[in-house]
């Protein structure tokens, strides 16, 4: 399999931001861009960004102009997922690799239904405290991609992760190579039920959210512990001790930061609970069992974003 040689970002939120000025940087404007539709390549186009009060001229095209690329990254957040994939379209070639470093557990599983598993390879995005208003993005921990398949996957599958490795590590993209995939995207996922929910609702950042005591704590804690059942029930081996390491986490990361759906309220945008709750309660009902802090968290979150109207 080839060297990575030029790449594509879908999604100018936060992380894609946060990727694409390390990759712009490394290959060049000629050989990467971030791709959109019609509506937002005018209004994206030819605008000043900011990268921790750095100014960023980022390369961007239309997606009607796009061409296959050897990378392509979706960094959109779940309600956008549909429209992303449209917009990716031309960006895929029979040799294209495709990572998503979007929240939750099922985003791989829709672009592999409308791509080919063959192009995908899981990707975790951890660690980081990125947030983004309007036109600036600002982080003081950039966090690394854990990325890698489950060990039944293809032979071209595991092609493709080296292939990103070799890339990541030529452009000096923090990443780790993951043995178990599954198991580490499930513990970014009891992470992002507990901490972007309970931000949103609580409106607080992570240092709140980790203040023993605090109501923010207890449904943060509460949250992710329900997915550590469920996650056992599906056959993936969380544990308390998972819980504990997430908390010390997000203890590292600037504590008046606040997670994508703690910015959503801030900007008064559609948040991902369904895809976090959401898919919480389901599993929960699948298994016959209570799930209540994430019924809070989803009935809490709804009325939010009714008052958005």
């Amino acid at each position: 399999m080839k060297q990575i040689e030029t790449a594509a970002i879908v999604g100018m939120g936060a992380l894609g931001m946060l990727y694409g000025a390390v990759i712009q940087e490394a290959i060049g404007k000629e050989r990467f861009a971030f791709v959109m539709d019609d509506k937002r390549y005018e209004k994206y186009n030819n605008k000043t960004w900011f990268c921790n009060k750095k100014e960023m001229s980022f390369s961007m095209l239309p997606s009607r102009e796009g061409k296959p690329a050897d990378l392509v990254i979706i960094a959109v957040k779940y309600p956008a997922l549909s429209s992303a994939m449209d917009v990716a379209e031309p960006l895929i070639g029979r040799d294209t690799t495709i990572l998503s470093v979007m929240n939750g557990i099922s985003s791989e599983e829709l672009l592999a239904e409308r791509f080919g598993a063959e192009h995908l390879i899981m990707t975790v995005a951890q660690g980081m405290d990125a947030m983004h208003f309007k036109n600036e993005l600002v982080y003081t921990r950039m966090g690394k991609l854990y990325i890698g398949v489950p060990a039944s996957a293809s032979g071209v599958r595991k092609e493709r992760v080296e292939q990103v490795s070799e890339f990541f590590y030529r452009i000096g993209m923090p990443y780790v190579k993951e043995e178990d995939i599954l198991y580490r995207m499930w513990a970014k996922y009891m992470l992002n039920v507990g901490v972007n929910q309970t931000c949103m609702v609580y409106e607080c950042g992570y240092g709140k959210a980790t203040t023993p005591g605090t109501e923010e704590m207890m449904c943060f804690v509460a949250a992710m512990r329900e997915v550590v059942l469920l996650a056992n029930l599906e056959g993936i081996g969380l544990s308390e001790k998972d819980v504990t390491q997430y908390i010390e986490l997000m203890k590292t990361l600037d504590p008046k930061a606040t997670p994508s759906m703690g910015q959503d309220r801030i900007n008064r945008n559609p948040s991902e609970v369904e895809a976090f709750a959401g898919t919480i309660l389901k599993l929960a009902k699948k298994h016959g069992i209570p799930a209540p802090a994430n019924e809070f968290l989803y009935r809490r979150v709804k009325e939010i974003e009714k008052e958005y109207l």
